[in-house]
């Protein structure tokens, strides 16, 4: 049977209501066990949202997490949890050297996720890169790690590990979220390196070397750029896909999401130079809260893209996670009509084109 054409998908992370956010708080009070059972059911809830909105790829929003980036942290010793000086808000330092601890912990999120869905699967995890950029500090790492890039390496076996069984357990797509690749499409971001191109190597190859040569599952690497910074009140990343396309070339995955919301069609043009083999995760769907896009503007968007690409290489998916930190307020009622849109869309899309 031929490959589903125009395939819904969402990226990772879904809003954490209130009550999901105490239980994943440092300051919880509840035990144990009431905390595998209550997550566990509100994990079920945010399954049959995604379902209801009738996406033919899910995840479990992420939601037994802290942070999509602090995940590291269960998998391995040699972390401290801090406060960012910058901004006061938790922040996981290394201090130590990495150690094995709770590997296969993202496998048992989708152990439990299998258990509630027979739809296609994502297990999402932090690029080697991303890591380093997010947990070492010149300081506090330096006993450990005294350069940043020695600290990036000690992570690949670790994540590498997790994608062996995050294959073993039978996920669909394991997706290596890689924004820290993504400031290099920023001037300003490339002017703060010595030599940006080198910096985006690096990062490109550590993500390879987790997930080379690792067979039976669909690999992706995630490059967000400006939505999770928008939903934040944090500053925009600007600048096209152009400066790093060698470095996109270069990934050892079948999969590439890159956000196209709000695209010049020359933007939309960089597609075609990326290799055929390659699927395009389109983030043609809004995720900045008070922002719902039509049918319409969704099919048109991807209607953009399929002047640059096949339509069997095109899935479509949010422009990012709907979860863009701790403490940003999203609504997930407003998200579930975001996904039923995206759906809608792709169903037209389907008829026009199959």
């Amino acid at each position: 049977m031929s490959k589903k054409l125009f395939p819904a998908s969402v990226i990772g992370s879904m809003p954490r209501p209130a009550f999901v956010k105490e239980l994943i708080s440092d300051d919880s009070d509840f035990t144990p066990d009431e905390y595998r059972r209550l997550m566990g059911s509100a994990v079920h809830y945010v399954v049959a949202l995604q379902e209801a909105a009738g996406l033919d790829v899910v995840t479990d929003g992420e939601w037994w997490r802290k942070s999509y980036i602090g995940v590291i942290a269960e998998l391995a010793h040699g972390f401290e949890l801090s406060r960012n000086p910058a901004d006061g808000r938790p922040w996981t330092v290394v201090v130590d050297k990495l150690a094995p601890k709770q590997l296969g912990f993202i496998a048992q999120e989708v152990a439990f996720l299998k258990k509630l869905t027979d739809r296609q699967i994502k297990a999402t995890l932090p690029a080697p890169a991303l890591l380093g950029e997010r947990m070492w500090d010149p300081d506090k790492s330096r006993a450990a790690y005294p350069k940043r890039e020695d600290f990036v390496r000690d992570c690949v076996p670790i994540l590498r590990r997790e994608v062996e069984l995050l294959r073993d357990e039978g996920v669909s797509i394991v997706q290596v979220d890689d924004p820290h690749l993504c400031l290099f499409v920023d001037a300003n971001i490339r002017h703060q390196y010595e030599d940006p191109d080198r910096a985006a190597d690096f990062a490109v190859d550590m993500d390879n070397q987790v997930v080379e040569g690792i067979k039976g599952v669909k690999m992706a690497v995630h490059l967000c750029r400006r939505a999770g910074a928008r939903a934040r009140g944090e500053g925009e990343h600007g600048g096209g896909y152009d400066p790093i396309l060698k470095q996109l070339a270069r990934l050892k995955v079948d999969h590439i999401t890159m956000e196209f919301t709000t695209p010049g069609s020359g933007e939309m043009a960089v597609l075609r130079q990326l290799p055929e083999h390659v699927e395009i995760g389109l983030g043609c769907v809004s995720t900045l809260p008070g922002q719902i896009d039509s049918v319409d503007t969704i099919v048109q968007r991807v209607e953009m893209a399929l002047k640059f690409v096949a339509p069997q290489r095109i899935t479509l998916n949010p422009e990012c996670g709907f979860a863009p930190g701790s403490a940003a307020e999203v609504s997930i009622d407003e998200v579930y009509l975001k996904l039923k849109n995206e759906v809608q869309a792709a169903c037209r899309l389907r008829e026009k084109y199959s």
